[in-house]
């Protein structure tokens, strides 16, 4: 019971009639994306060879806190009921 109400107050709160998980989907699949491409920078600024590896290091720092943000951000958004986890049905 306190379960379809917390779905309930969340459906509400984020966008009506089950809006709200598109929109949490959006936000989960740019933060995937911006992690790959911060990895993809790093990687080239490995592999350049210029030996910048200031640059290096940040594109990593952005990852990891990138990462860390969609953590969180899965955590609250599985709290509140907006994402459900769904086993595995081989």
């Amino acid at each position: 019971m306190r379960e379809e109400k917390t779905r309930t107050v969340a459906r509400r709160a984020f966008g009506g009639r089950g809006l709200g998980l598109d929109w949490i989907r959006l936000v989960i699949l740019g933060l995937l994306a911006a992690i790959v491409i911060s990895l993809g920078t790093a990687l080239y600024h490995l592999g350049s060879g210029k030996g910048d590896s200031g640059k290096l290091l940040r594109a990593l720092t952005v990852r990891i806190a990138l990462s860390l943000v969609l953590f969180a951000l899965l955590m609250l958004a599985w709290h509140a009921g907006l994402i459900e986890p769904r086993g595995f049905h081989p």
